[in-house]
């Protein structure tokens, strides 16, 4: 049985602003804004959240399977992908399309701007949980993709009696209310960050509360706060793993949620879940890329048990 993450696949144009955006906004002129900023670097970079998550699980041994679309210029990222234990046997190349493209400006306070072409995401709808071989997916996650597509496969999980992460993220701000709301009432789990949890309350009229009462598992990430995981009426707070150095925040959220699944798929307790999606995460914080940063089970384990205490647990990744 195998783990399917749905969601974009994109290459990431990752640029630095020597600056503070907080310094050139003014909150009282928001309704007329007009800024430009120059940059002193940009980096192109494999990216898109589907395969972000993909790859943070495959360092840990797991073999997820990607359904997404991309254009004609991926196959030497499918290659690639291939190479690092992801199964891109369900992405489909979309003819005569450039693959989707993330454009993230980030500041000295690791503030982000972003804008995200879809290109062949758009197409992301055409495909189905019915290709899948029956009995091959056991759990789902949905991710940031085409609304269309990502109500879609709501309603497949749904009729299909498979369990799913809904994880709306940046598409919160897109989707139709109707469709959140379904989606996170239908869920197994919800993934969000603090941010994109508040708009979600407000778009789906669901409280905090209300979430919970539908859901398994509610994991909010809080930055430099850490992470909170709800279940069955507790809460674990998650602190952060410190970095050794900061290099980009992009894609955090992503390896996140790869090391996390990696534990729950194990069956391990939600704190160690919750630890081992922390120090995922910053092992991507310390490198500028989505998919650049990599390490060993065995070296994940040792850093691991240097910052928490697992009990042996891990010795499951040896």
């Amino acid at each position: 049985m195998s783990l399917v993450i749905t969601g974009s696949v994109a290459f990431d144009y990752l640029m630095t602003f020597p600056g503070y955006f907080r310094e050139n906004i003014l909150p009282d002129q928001l309704d007329k804004i007009s800024l430009s900023f120059l940059v002193d670097t940009m980096t192109r970079q494999r990216g898109g959240i589907a395969p972000n998550i993909a790859y943070s699980l495959a360092l840990l041994g797991e073999k997820p399977l990607v359904l997404a679309t991309a254009g004609e210029d991926f196959e030497e990222y499918r290659t690639w992908l291939e190479s690092h234990g992801i199964d891109t046997r369900y992405t489909k190349v979309v003819p005569g399309k450039f693959t989707a493209s993330f454009f993230v400006n980030t500041d000295l306070e690791n503030n982000q701007i972003a804008s995200f072409y879809t290109g062949a995401m758009a197409d992301a709808v055409s495909l189905s949980l019915h290709e899948v071989k029956k009995g091959e997916a056991d759990y789902v996650i949905i991710s940031p993709n085409d609304p269309l597509a990502m109500k879609k496969y709501v309603d497949e999980c749904i009729e299909l009696g498979i369990p799913y992460l809904f994880d709306p993220s940046q598409q919160v701000a897109r989707n139709p209310h109707e469709d959140l709301r379904k989606g996170a009432q239908n869920a197994h789990a919800i993934f969000c960050n603090e941010y994109e949890f508040e708009l979600l309350q407000k778009h789906t009229e669901l409280c905090a509360e209300d979430m919970e009462g539908c859901v398994k598992l509610l994991v909010v990430t809080m930055g430099e706060k850490g992470a909170s995981l709800k279940s069955a009426g507790k809460e674990y707070l998650i602190p952060i793993v410190p970095a050794e150095r900061i290099a980009d925040p992009t894609g955090v959220g992503d390896a996140f949620r790869g090391g996390f699944l990696r534990g729950y798929r194990l069956g391990l307790d939600l704190q160690t879940c919750g630890q081992m999606g922390a120090l995922a995460a910053t092992y991507c914080l310390e490198q500028k890329g989505t998919q650049n940063h990599y390490y060993t089970p065995d070296e994940f384990v040792k850093r691991y048990r240097k910052h928490f205490n697992d009990h042996g647990a891990l010795d499951i990744l040896k």
